[in-house]
Formats: structure tokens, C-alpha cells, sequence
């Protein structure tokens, strides 16, 4: 009897993906206020922003405090479609204090400590893993480049899609980051240097110019041909419309359902079911692969599913002659 196709896994990366590299390097990171959760890196950009005399100005200063709920994408829609005075100033501050927070956070002494995304794409290069998953793509909603550094270690320089002019070939893996990245500078594009902007938090996203269009056409026809998307560190936010019409539009294409597995705590996976019910094969953590986690609230979601996926796929001899995912199951 033919051996069974392997399961083609696609993964969905969202802050909390990177917020996990630090929480394992750092324990007390929630008590330091240095995690990258949407409400930490909130309160610290909105903090920083009150002391700016230009952007604190009355009309703000009424709606822009820095206690309770924040979340510093909706305040950015906000401001930007409510055309106050100097609306486009407010809202740029906010935009350019949360790039500085982030790459301040994510020093190169910090991220040469991370090894939970190596660990991962190290799993999916074992012979072992291979023979039941294939990896086929990867998705990013992250500006940071924890994921690229990781990529090329195992698959060389990360193709991003950027043109349909570089057709992906068969076992190629696509980095899909569609929001674009903090490190996109001069990249080559149909033989020219080009700096390309990212897309920034706040309502005036825009995703039909190069290469953005091209970057989304690329991560829809993955998903479709997926069996598996695994999302880590993202709880598929309402503030990302687009994100959300991606995943049912892949749906309708494919004419088929296919998993989504919602590598985050258990109650995070029970409102992302809540909210998009549509999907029905959706699984919260302790719902995937049957038993595989039995914890509803692990510390960090991402390193407990990978610690015991590395050892469904790998045991515990195999996994021992690895370099990163050997860190995670210890």
C-alpha cells in the first residue's frame, strides 16, 4: 500500500510568535513592561507619545490616555479617520515610536539568544519530520526579523515573493511577511535596488501596490494548497479585516476546509472561535492532535506545543542529535 502524502503545513506568525522568543530569555519580562503584546507595546508608545507637546494637544488629550484597555492600532484608525488638526502628524508619531520601541526591544544582543523559531524549522528539515510534514509556506504579520534570521539558516535567502517575475519552484518555502518588514532595504527587485515601505498599524492600509500584491496573491494560493495552518501568537484580530477575508477567501477556493490550529492559550483559541465561527476546523491548544497538550494556560504556548511536537515527531533519542529543538524538549 502507498505511503500516505505528507500533511503540508503552512504557519501564521503574529507578535506573540516574537514575544515568546523574549519570554523564554527572560522570565520577568511582564513585570519589566518589555514584552511585545499589543496592550505592553501600547502603553509604552502612548506613554511616550503624552510627552510630545505637538501630539498631545487638547482634542487628543481627551481620548488618549494611557490607563485600562489600549490598543495602540485602533487609537492610530482612530485619529486618522477623524481628520482633528494635524491628524496626519498624531498619527505618524504614534506609527514611528512603535518602529523605535520595537527595534529597541529587539536589540541584535537579544535576538542572538532566540532559538523557539530555529527550533521549529530545524523540526521541519529532520528526515523524520519530512516524512509525515511537509512545510510549504510562511506567514508573517510581523515587522521584526526573528523569522528571516531563522529562515536563512536552514533555507538560504528568504524568498519573499516580491514579483511574479521569480516563480516559486516546487520545494521552495515562501516568507510572506504581509505587512513588510523593518529590513527592507535595498532589496532587489527586477534588477533595481528598491527601499520598500512597510505597511503601517492604522485604517489606511494599503495592499494592492507592488509588492504587496504580489506578496498576497502569493499567501493565498499557499493557503489554499494547505492541509494545516498553524497560527502562533496571533489571535486573528478584528483591527486586520484583510487578514481575516484572506483565510475565507482561501476557503472558498479551495472548496475544502483545512485545519487551523491556534498555537495560544486556551481561552485566547476559544475567542478566536467565538469571533469566527465560520471556520469550522478550527482547534484551540488543547484540541490539537487530540491530547498532544493537556494545559489550557502554559506560560508560553509557543515553546510548550513545540516541546511536545518535536517529541511526537522526533522522540526523545532523536531529538537529542538536534542543535535547537534538544533546548525546547529538555
Amino acid at each position: 500500500m502507498a505511503e500516505a502524502r505528507p500533511n503540508r503545513i503552512v504557519y501564521l506568525f503574529g507578535a506573540g510568535a516574537t514575544h515568546a522568543e523574549l519570554q523564554n530569555i527572560d522570565p520577568d519580562l511582564i513585570d519589566k513592561n518589555r514584552g511585545l503584546l499589543v496592550s505592553q507595546l501600547s502603553s509604552r508608545v502612548i506613554e511616550r507619545a503624552r510627552r510630545d507637546p505637538q501630539y498631545l494637544t487638547d482634542d487628543v488629550a481627551m481620548v488618549s490616555g494611557a490607563k485600562g484597555s489600549l490598543n495602540i492600532e485602533l487609537l492610530i484608525s482612530l485619529i486618522e479617520s477623524s481628520k482633528i488638526p494635524r491628524w496626519e502628524y498624531k498619527a505618524n508619531t504614534l506609527k514611528n515610536l512603535v518602529r523605535e520601541d520595537i527595534e529597541g526591544i529587539l536589540s541584535a544582543q537579544t535576538t542572538n539568544r532566540f532559538y523557539l523559531h530555529r527550533a521549529l524549522l530545524e523540526l521541519h528539515n529532520h528526515p523524520a519530520t519530512r516524512r509525515k510534514e511537509t512545510l510549504t509556506g510562511l506567514i508573517s504579520l510581523n515587522y521584526d526579523d526573528v523569522l528571516d534570521t531563522a529562515y536563512r539558516q536552514y533555507y538560504g535567502p528568504p524568498r519573499y515573493c516580491f514579483s511574479l517575475d521569480e516563480p516559486l519552484q516546487k520545494d521552495d518555502v515562501p516568507l510572506l511577511k504581509l505587512h513588510g518588514s523593518f529590513n527592507w532595504k535595498k532589496v532587489k527587485i527586477r534588477e533595481r535596488n528598491r527601499d520598500i515601505e512597510i505597511i503601517p498599524l492604522g485604517s489606511t492600509k494599503n495592499y494592492i501596490h507592488p509588492p504587496y500584491g504580489c506578496i498576497w496573491n502569493q499567501a493565498l494560493q499557499t493557503l489554499i494548497d494547505c492541509d494545516t495552518l498553524r497560527v502562533i501568537g496571533c489571535s486573528l484580530s478584528p483591527n486586520d479585516v484583510h487578514l481575516i477575508d484572506l483565510l475565507f477567501k482561501a476557503h472558498l477556493e479551495r472548496g475544502t476546509v483545512f485545519d487551523i490550529e491556534i498555537i495560544a492559550t486556551e481561552k485566547v483559541g476559544e475567542e478566536v472561535r467565538w469571533n469566527y465561527g465560520f471556520f469550522p476546523a478550527l482547534k484551540t491548544l488543547t484540541e490539537i492532535e487530540g491530547t498532544l497538550i493537556a494545559e489550557p494556560l502554559p506560560e508560553n504556548p509557543f515553546k510548550t506545543w513545540l516541546k511536545f511536537k518535536g517529541l511526537k515527531l522526533l522522540g526523545t533519542k532523536k531529538a537529542a542529535g538536534t542543535k535547537y529543538v534538544k533546548k525546547v524538549v529538555k
